[in-house]
């Protein structure tokens, strides 16, 4: 088994997402872990496969049986959770894992999982780009923006906790500096 871990997060709209789907495209050892969350789900998602969808009670129920690694409650009345199963799994499975998670789980993962592994910042240009490419997505209200805003505020404070930091302000760049980075870490051997 691998038993290796990539560690993408960045405040909300800044781009991780992307950047995790281009390299899942690049990388067939990579395989993505789906986190568990309470939110509604968006137009387009899928249950399993973007996030597993449960409800609040089954969250905490989840939390007293110690199933996760990591969570956190990233916005009022929204859990997120990486569950230990889904690592597990995907180890079996012999594939490298990588996580698309909010600032705060990417700390806790990086302590988890330690030298094992690399951690990502991903950085928008401006907060006027982050404002402006929350709102283009058009799937939540202007509160739920402003709220992201701040967030991303707060969170941007934490760049320096990670392995890397990167700045999304050309995709391609951004993707290619990763991909440099991950070609290293890939080779080295499980501590």
């Amino acid at each position: 088994m691998s038993e290796k871990v990539i560690i993408v997060t960045a405040p909300s709209g800044a781009g991780k997402t992307t950047i995790v789907k281009h390299l899942l495209q690049q990388y067939p050892q990579l395989s993505f872990s789906v986190s568990a969350c309470t939110r509604q789900k968006r137009a387009g998602e899928v249950d399993g496969t973007d996030y597993y969808f449960i409800s609040e009670e089954e969250f905490h129920k989840r939390i007293t049986a110690d199933d996760f690694i990591e969570w956190e409650e990233v916005y009022k009345g929204n859990f997120y959770g990486t569950l230990k199963l889904e690592v597990n799994r995907l180890w079996q499975m012999h594939k490298v894992v990588i996580f698309d998670v909010d600032v705060k789980g990417a700390i806790n993962l990086k302590k988890y999982f330690g030298a094992n592994a690399i951690s990502f910042f991903i950085k928008p240009p401006s907060k006027e780009i982050l404002f402006e490419r929350l709102t283009n997505r058009a799937t939540e209200s202007l509160e739920k923006i402003e709220e992201r805003i701040n967030k991303a505020g707060y969170e941007l404070g934490f760049e320096n906790y990670f392995d890397h930091s990167i700045l999304n302000d050309n995709l391609n760049v951004a993707v290619e500096e990763i991909t440099q980075l991950i070609d290293g870490f890939l080779i080295q051997p499980v501590v």
